[in-house]
């Protein structure tokens, strides 16, 4: 059985956001162990100067990276990443099955991306779109997906 985590920098504030990755986490039940690990953010405001935007990725990507274990296959959500389709992705998924690696993470940035060492370590980065949407909207959105490429690989029938 896969086990995916999905890091994510900050917290889910929203309530809509917060009900619908509860309902995705508990669909996923099913086909996966999923967790969910959140990490501070680091908080900016738009005045800081770009070294210390860069400082406090850096930080926050120390934080992301101290919480990922050591084998685990990193897919980085990056808007400069691969973009694939939901077929596309859950062949991914499926050939990590086959040679064993059943041990995912995904891993969303805060407000201000992802830091090199997070993007240096990744085995892969994917893009969802060349929009730019906000991280917490982002987990929604990927605990969808994830979702979707467990039931296309299991041939049953879901929404397009």
């Amino acid at each position: 059985m896969f086990h995916v985590t999905v890091l994510a920098a900050g917290r889910l504030k929203e309530k809509y956001l917060v009900q619908g990755a509860a309902e995705y986490l508990k669909r996923l039940n099913a086909h996966a162990r999923v967790d969910v690990v959140e990490v501070d953010d680091g908080g900016f405001t738009e005045s800081l100067a770009p070294s210390s935007r860069e400082k406090i990725k850096e930080k926050e990507g120390e934080r992301l990276l101290k919480r990922l274990r050591p084998n685990t296959y990193l897919i980085a959500l990056d808007l400069n990443g691969e973009v694939r389709s939901s077929e596309q992705m859950a062949d991914v998924l499926n050939k990590l099955a086959l040679n064993g690696r059943g041990d995912i993470t995904f891993v969303i940035g805060g407000s201000l991306g992802l830091s090199r060492g997070i993007l240096d370590r990744a085995a892969m980065r994917l893009s969802f779109s060349k929009f730019t949407f906000p991280h917490q909207l982002m987990r929604l959105i990927l605990l969808e997906q994830i979702y979707r490429w467990f039931k296309i690989n299991r041939g049953e029938p879901y929404h397009k």
